[in-house]
Formats: C-alpha cells, sequence, structure tokens
C-alpha cells in the first residue's frame, strides 16, 4: 500500500484518486507520521435481501394466531 503525506495528498487529490481508480492499490495518508485516512475504491453495491422488501407495502387483516376454520379448508366433501 501506498503511503502519503496529508499535504502531498492535498496538492495531488484529483491525481490520486483517479490513480486509484485506475490500479485499485488503496492509499494511506498520514499526517506528522500517523495514518489518518486511506483512499480505495469503493465497495460493490450488496444485492438487496429478501428481509424487509415488502415493508411498509403489507397488512395483517385479522387475528394470525388464532386457529383456521376447518370446514372452510375442507375439500373432500
Amino acid at each position: 500500500m501506498q503511503t502519503i503525506k496529508a499535504s502531498e495528498f492535498k496538492a495531488k487529490c484529483l491525481a490520486l484518486m483517479d490513480e486509484v481508480a485506475r490500479t485499485g492499490e488503496p492509499i494511506l495518508i498520514t499526517k506528522n507520521g500517523k495514518p489518518v485516512a486511506e483512499l480505495h475504491r469503493p465497495r460493490p453495491a450488496r444485492a438487496p435481501t429478501l428481509i424487509g422488501l415488502h415493508k411498509g407495502q403489507i397488512e395483517i387483516l385479522g387475528d394470525i394466531m388464532q386457529p383456521v376454520d376447518v370446514e372452510a379448508w375442507d375439500v373432500l366433501k
């Protein structure tokens, strides 16, 4: 990983951003010899999960904890 002083980063910021975008190699930015920031490519967007996908779009009607009316499901008659 390339290391660069904050003052040098300030002067070359746009060129360094282009370099990271091109090579993918992160750059560690230091101030007074101590790391303060890291410049790297953004992580790829994560695929949406199914959890919470329909939040606010589904409404529960009635009591879902009560047993189902057995006669309504009797298909053998």
